[in-house]
């Protein structure tokens, strides 16, 4: 059941746009479900997963709906159904903007070797910045997966790996690379790459004093040469 205070309205305006296609009543009550799905996530998975289920019997070809249902499986563990509502998200709207949730499925599955091949197969330099690098975190925890943390290292080194500045991704960046590090045994480099996450995290909630880090608020987009890519 969805709360009555819970309307349409409290689903973000990008994903109630891809909801006209529906008839009024039935848009309203997929509505409805994905912004549960979206308030639950993180305190409930399983009762939002369970909202998703309930969009996807409403309005099942829709993009947002089966992108809604891969990442409740996701967050429940099921990383088979999240694979199989990534594929069906990817085939009906034509976005890589998952890839690095279908990496991550793939390693959940135990299969990290195709978890490489699904990273690998999209040009990275068409993708967004904060995109690039989930998929980037993903496919080095895919070659720890593997026991090859050099490797896992080498993905990491990427231009957006920035100490000095904190993006959005800049956190989960720093923190992936100092579980390398520990991987490897290099400990007092984890630890500084740790500290580097923290305070990049501050200074994203702007609790770092000044000078501390750079924060970066507007990402612009910029095109990698093709080698880099």
């Amino acid at each position: 059941m969805v709360p009555e205070s819970v309307t349409a309205r409290d689903l973000h305006p990008a994903a109630r746009n891809e909801l006209k296609t529906l008839s009024k009543e039935n848009a309203e009550d997929v509505a409805r479900h994905l912004a549960m799905a979206a308030q639950l996530i993180d305190d409930d998975p399983a009762l939002a997963h369970r909202h998703a289920l309930a969009a996807v019997r409403r309005a099942g070809r829709l993009a947002v709906v089966r992108e809604t249902a891969a990442i409740t499986a996701y967050a429940i563990g099921d990383f088979a159904l999240a694979l199989r509502e990534l594929r069906t998200y990817r085939r009906i709207s034509g976005r890589d903007d998952q890839i690095a949730l279908m990496v991550d499925s793939e390693r959940g599955v135990g299969r990290p070797d195709r978890a490489i091949e699904v990273g690998r197969s999209v040009e990275r330099g068409a993708l967004p910045a904060a995109v690039r690098v989930e998929l980037t975190i993903a496919l080095s925890g895919a070659r720890l997966d593997l026991g090859q943390p050099e490797r896992a290292l080498l993905e990491l080194d990427i231009p957006e790996l920035d100490p000095n500045r904190a993006f959005e991704w800049s956190p989960a960046l720093f923190s992936a690379r100092a579980v390398v590090l520990e991987d490897l045994g290099r400990l007092d480099e984890a630890a500084q790459w740790h500290h580097r996450a923290e305070v990049a995290a501050e200074a994203l909630h702007g609790e770092t004093a000044a000078g501390d880090m750079i924060v970066v608020e507007e990402i612009v987009e910029e095109s990698l040469p093709e080698d880099d890519a």
